[in-house]
C-alpha cells in the first residue's frame, strides 16, 4: 500500500482550503513520516510541497443497541496530513471524473 491513502474532502477541510487555498488534507499511512508524505504528494500531483503537518487519531469504541442485543466495535485509528503547497499552486481532485 502507498503512503497516501485518500484525500480528505469533507465540509470542514473544504472550508480550510477555501480560507487558505494552498492547504490540502490527506489520509496517510500511519507509519509514514513527513518527508515521505512530502515526496509522495509532490510525485503524485506534480506540485511543490512547502510544509507538512501530521495528526494521529486514535480509534474510538462504538456500541449500539439493536433488536438482537448490544453490538460493540471499534472505529479504526488513522493518520491525517495537512499539506501546504507553494504559493499559486493548486490540486484539482475532480479533474479525472
Amino acid at each position: 500500500m502507498g503512503i497516501i491513502i485518500k484525500p480528505i474532502i469533507t465540509e470542514k477541510q473544504t472550508a480550510i482550503t477555501e480560507k487558505m487555498p494552498n492547504r490540502y488534507g490527506f489520509r496517510v499511512s500511519p507509519d509514514a513520516n513527513k518527508l515521505e508524505i512530502k515526496k509522495a504528494v509532490g510525485d503524485m500531483y506534480g506540485v511543490t510541497v512547502v510544509d507538512v503537518n501530521t495528526m494521529n487519531y486514535s480509534g474510538k469504541r462504538k456500541s449500539r443497541y439493536t433488536k438482537s442485543g448490544v453490538i460493540t466495535g471499534k472505529q479504526a485509528s488513522f493518520k491525517k496530513a495537512i499539506v501546504t503547497l507553494k504559493e499559486g499552486e493548486t490540486i484539482d481532485f475532480f479533474s479525472n471524473i
